[in-house]
């Protein structure tokens, strides 16, 4: 049980470091310190507030050169983006996407989109990301290979995809579960909605799969109100995703003419002229957080509290801060205590596995997920900047 004590000295400590010893300390608030006033007026200016405009390609030269992606395409939100990557990656009706049950609903729901079929598989324990041995020993006992592709044995349905997620900026063995993948033919659509600017083994996470998946909702190191990116190593891939996303429109100077089902995901450029000021203050913004988690470490680990920390190999942007308590009671009393005292804290999600549209579904052995949702809690991890 966590003492009355500590939790006090925890709520002192979290306000101490915000510099706000009264009032509410949110669990992440953007911060706009650059030319996002700047880019915005210039936006305004030139009346091309919506799809159209220099911000929107500017925006995705920029990210493409930041992660080292050979090619970006904004979209609306990270969750239009995750469901049109899972399209183009050959996902379809009826068939099936490995996945984890430990992420946000985006993850899942946008499986559903396609009408395919989610498998959870479990997570490790020191990444919080999808277990490459898991995933290793998942293929190996309970699928079998087809000249089209890799079949699952207990449902016979074809597995078209792949898609960990890198958890609150924390990347996962992204390098092997590629390679498992490969073998199986299997495409890799690499979550990376928490974990831009975050490294595994020096190299950007959302550069290792087929395509991946940026988020810029409010709530993230880089915002711009609402958006999400695809990255792609495949040039081709990429100039097809943004014909896709551009409602599938032929370039012609008046007429209108398409030649595929399109999608309405095009980002305004507004949203982009927010993103470009925020990609300038990026490193910047990781950095700081980074100093935060040093500081967060330091002190949970005086009071005997494990903090998690990046994995070996892992540059994490330590998007959102983690404590493991010692069992879900104890985590529930530290929720109610946090938040009763306008310190924003959360647990982890509830598993994919458990909800109910999802029940249904076929999962492995969820020990690590489970036990991490039942410890697991965030703390205010906002970029301080003084």
């Amino acid at each position: 049980m966590l003492s009355e004590v500590k939790t006090d000295q925890i709520i002192h400590k979290i306000r101490e470091i915000f510099g706000k010893p009264e009032g509410m300390i949110p669990l992440h608030a953007p911060v706009f310190i650059g030319n996002e006033k700047k880019y915005l007026d210039e936006c305004i200016e030139s009346t091309f507030v919506s799809s159209v405009g220099q911000f929107v390609e500017e925006f995705e030269v920029k990210i493409a050169l930041y992660t080292g992606a050979k090619k970006a395409v904004v979209c609306m939100n990270g969750t239009n983006a995750l469901y049109l990557a899972l399209k183009m990656a050959g996902v379809t009706a009826g068939s099936e996407v490995l996945t984890q049950p430990l992420t946000f609903i985006a993850t899942a729901n946008s499986i559903a989109y396609c009408e395919a079929h989610p498998v959870f598989l479990d997570v490790d324990l020191d990444t919080m990301g999808m277990s490459a041995k898991g995933l290793a020993e998942f293929l190996e006992k309970e699928t079998f290979q087809q000249p089209d592709g890799c079949y699952n044995r207990q449902s016979k349905r074809k597995i078209t995809a792949c898609v960990p997620m890198h958890t609150y900026g924390h990347p996962c063995r992204i390098d092997e579960i590629v390679e498992i993948c490969d073998k199986y033919h299997i495409p890799v659509v690499e979550d990376a909605a928490e974990s831009i600017g975050s490294l595994y083994k020096g190299k950007q996470t959302g550069t290792f799969g087929r395509i991946g998946v940026l988020s810029f909702n409010g709530n993230k190191i880089l915002t711009t109100g609402g958006g999400g990116m695809l990255l792609f190593n495949d040039e081709d891939l990429a100039k097809k995703a943004k014909h896709l996303t551009t409602q599938a429109k032929v370039e012609h100077p008046w007429e209108f003419i398409h030649d595929d089902i399109g999608y309405n995901y095009r980002m305004p450029n507004i949203n982009a002229a927010l993103g470009l000021a925020q990609l300038e203050q990026l490193d910047v913004f990781i950095e700081r957080k980074r100093a935060l988690a040093d500081i967060y470490a330091e002190f949970f680990r005086s009071l005997e509290i494990q903090f998690f920390t990046e994995p070996d190999m892992a540059r994490s942007n330590y998007w959102l801060n983690v404590l493991l308590l010692n069992d879900s009671v104890e985590r529930n009393e530290f929720l109610e205590k946090t938040n009763n005292n306008n310190i924003k804290t959360r647990p982890a999600w509830k598993l994919m596995s458990d909800l109910p549209m999802f029940t249904g579904c076929q999962k492995t052995s969820l020990a690590n997920a489970t036990f991490l949702q039942d410890r697991l809690v965030n703390i205010p991890s906002s970029v301080i900047i003084k």
